[in-house]
């Protein structure tokens, strides 16, 4: 049979490139389950709702040969799944820190690109449960996608398929002046930016977003600040930046209650978006203050999907998304002071052309040289602590191989100099945070997510406290 061969996309060109010793680009998620599958079952499912519906997951990247060199996805003609799905046994009376050092000891490893870039392993334990952790290369797909893809392997009580429910967003920073950049970096990305506006205008028209002389003068304004913002954005020195290593630490929260966290929404009328990334806010700031530092804004990218997620899944995967640049208000000291800092940020996002202009700069890079291209992912990357992600999973129960699904956590990579990521994952009706954090960097990771469970609570006490306020009208469920 002759291999299958396709052109790999400028965007997943960027990705399998951006690799570098520090900051791998592969996407970790765990399933965790209420006792262990069977095993059978589980290759069963992974063969059926993976990697046949999904050709790239039988797939290696490889580069033809000539001056017009490019890379392309092949059939590996050598694919065995059970190479790529691997068993694990915790030691007896496992808890959930050991499923954590597993997972850390595999973190550094990089995936072999002489056959298809992705791992599953199907942890014994903790206590009587089990774990799916699944590794996958950036450049088979995006999170949203993939996080689509990995709960497909799920049912629900009838036995139907699972699938994702929604996404998420986040909002820009103000412009500060960039020290110490070189030159040539910024005139390339000034090059890039402005060439990715032009992209983004016209697809933002061809949507009828200059339908009125009114939105035309406004998105132009809007364009103007988000090119501002790309170009002049910094981050500011604190307590968890500087130089990553390769080793990182992982940690999650407990499963936290949506109705709490949506009451605390209501009071100043945020989404429960918003109030998530003030909860992480309040934890930056928190562990800065610790630290005997003045806390200041910290500056996350988050990525916002451009797939319709009402339409099936392209067999092909691939990736297609945008990053937004996100200042965290984690220089306020009060709770609903960074819930209303995060909501008026995200207000402005809202309104931004920012998505269709760094999805454009996305495909841009991809076809740059790769020293070139490396300098400018650097350049931007650079203007962050890490990623901030948030996936909305299924509301109800779901099951995996005929085991319930207990919870879901995700961490994101970063790349250049980030040394601190957050993926939020929301499951039947609760939300977990995981939390990847470099080591050397970031030295005291369990004190970030005891400040970030302490602040849930105190949002979930303020929600509950304005609620039932004398007067408040309560709304209908």
């Amino acid at each position: 049979m002759p291999r299958r061969s396709r052109p790999m996309g400028s965007a997943d060109i960027l990705w399998l490139t951006m690799d570098r010793p520090t900051n791998l680009m592969v996407i970790v998620s765990v399933v965790l389950l209420e006792r262990v599958p069977d095993w059978d079952r589980v290759l069963g499912v992974i063969r059926e709702r993976i990697v046949e519906p999904y050709p790239v997951f039988s797939q290696r990247a490889v580069r033809s040969r000539g001056p017009l060199a490019r890379h392309r996805w092949q059939d590996d003609p050598a694919f065995d799944l059970e190479r790529h799905v691997r068993r694990a046994t915790l030691p007896a009376g496992a808890t959930d820190a050991d499923l954590q050092a597993y997972i850390e000891d595999h973190l550094t490893q990089p995936l072999d690109r002489t056959r298809a870039m992705w791992e599953v392993h199907l942890v014994d334990g903790p206590a009587d449960g089990a774990a799916l952790v699944f590794r996958i290369h950036h450049a088979l797909a995006d999170g949203i996608a993939l996080t689509r893809v990995l709960l497909g392997l799920t049912e629900d009580a009838d036995g139907r398929p699972g699938d994702l429910l929604g996404a998420a967003s986040a909002e820009p920073a103000p412009p500060l002046p960039p020290p110490g950049t070189r030159p040539g970096a910024v005139a390339a990305a000034s090059r890039l930016v402005l060439t990715a506006a032009r992209v983004g205008w016209r697809r933002l028209r061809a949507k009828g977003v200059g339908a009125t002389l009114t939105d035309v003068a406004g998105t132009t304004l809007r364009t103007g600040q988000v090119v501002s913002d790309l170009l002049l954005t910094t981050n500011p020195a604190s307590a968890v930046g500087g130089e990553p290593g390769r080793r990182k630490r992982i940690v999650w929260t407990t499963p936290l209650p949506l109705p709490g966290l949506k009451q605390a929404g209501r009071l100043v009328g945020a989404t429960l978006n918003d109030v998530l990334l003030s909860a992480v806010a309040g934890a930056l700031h928190t562990y800065q203050a610790e630290r005997g530092l003045h806390p200041v804004d910290l500056v996350t990218m988050v990525p916002v999907n451009v797939r319709p997620l009402d339409e099936p899944l392209p067999r092909e995967l691939g990736n297609r998304f945008a990053l937004l640049f996100l200042r965290f208000p984690s220089r306020d000291a009060t709770p609903l002071g960074r819930l209303a800092l995060s909501k008026a940020r995200m207000d402005w996002l809202k309104a931004s052309p920012e998505a269709a202009l760094t999805f454009a700069l996305i495909s841009v890079i991809g076809h740059l040289p790769a020293r070139l291209e490396r300098r400018v992912v650097d350049f931007f990357a650079d203007k962050a602590i890490g990623v901030t992600t948030n996936v909305a999973g299924p509301r109800e129960l779901r099951h995996l191989a005929g085991v319930p699904v207990t919870g879901v956590l995700g961490w994101v990579p970063g790349s250049g100099r980030h040394t601190l990521g957050f993926c939020i994952v929301t499951y039947d009706d609760a939300v977990r945070i995981g939390v990847m954090a470099d080591e050397g960097r970031v030295t005291d990771p369990e004190a970030l997510l005891a400040a970030l469970e302490d602040e849930v609570a105190l949002l979930v006490r303020i929600g509950a406290a304005g609620d039932a306020a004398p007067g408040r009208r309560r709304p209908r469920s």
